[in-house]
């Protein structure tokens, strides 16, 4: 075997793992999950967050609608907002980790990799009181080594199955809506954002204005929202969807 096969095998398995948010088979074959399963109800998560006006708009049509969310949390975001961190924790959502500066996991080596989650998940659990247990990487991007990494950590690696598309400067309220709520089931993991840090703008004014209308569709579904469970802990919903 000639080195240029060898150094594309070698980028081929390093990269393998960014194709699992596009490609199910991917993430099946690679053990990532997309869904949650032996779950009666819908995961809503957000990324990005916490942010000083998103993620308290958010916060609040989900406490309107007795809903249940999972927050993937940036390092750098909580240490800008502790307090905010804290209250997330306090309202009883669950917990993830986004990364410590949201940078794509393609572009950091190993030892980047296990520093950045490991100060990601000190500064969390330092502004909640608890640890979280579950990751989802920046851009939905796993390396070969960030993977690995993660799964030595004991966490649990979590994509998901349906979004919004909230991020995007022309995404509208009912849009966002539509799509993240199209053909749901139970074990679905919604993607959205609390937070346009990374992204547009003010996605997240659509992001919360577009929330009543997706939590009313997940109750005309006859689901519920559920947190998402953290290594070890058995499968429940919490909240409700309507």
């Amino acid at each position: 075997m000639g080195p240029g096969i060898i150094v594309a095998s070698a980028a081929a398995a390093w990269t393998a793992p960014a194709l699992a948010p596009h490609a199910p088979v991917v993430a099946a074959a690679l053990g990532i999950e997309r869904r949650l399963a032996s779950v009666e109800g819908v995961a809503l998560t957000f990324d990005d967050g916490p942010h000083r006006l998103g993620t308290p708009a958010v916060l609040r049509e989900l406490d309107r609608a007795g809903a249940t969310a999972t927050f993937f949390l940036v390092g750098e975001q909580v240490r800008r907002n502790p307090g905010l961190a804290g209250e997330i924790a306090a309202a009883g959502h669950a917990l993830g980790l986004h990364g410590d500066r949201h940078r794509n996991q393609l572009r950091l080596g190993p030892r980047a990799l296990a520093d950045d989650l490991a100060r990601a998940a000190a500064t969390v659990a330092e502004a909640t009181g608890r640890p979280a247990r579950v990751y989802r990487p920046p851009y939905g991007v796993f390396s070969a080594a960030g993977l690995a990494l993660v799964r030595r950590r004991s966490l649990r690696p979590l994509l998901w199955s349906r979004w919004g598309r909230d991020w995007r400067r022309r995404a509208r309220p009912d849009r966002i809506a539509e799509l993240a709520a199209r053909d749901l089931t139970a074990g679905d993991v919604v993607l959205l954002h609390d937070a346009d840090t990374y992204s547009a703008p003010g996605s997240w004014r659509r992001t919360a204005a577009a929330l009543p209308a997706l939590l009313d569709a997940i109750g005309r579904a006859g689901l519920a929202t559920v947190a998402v469970p953290q290594p070890g802990q058995p499968p429940g919903s919490a909240g409700r969807g309507s």
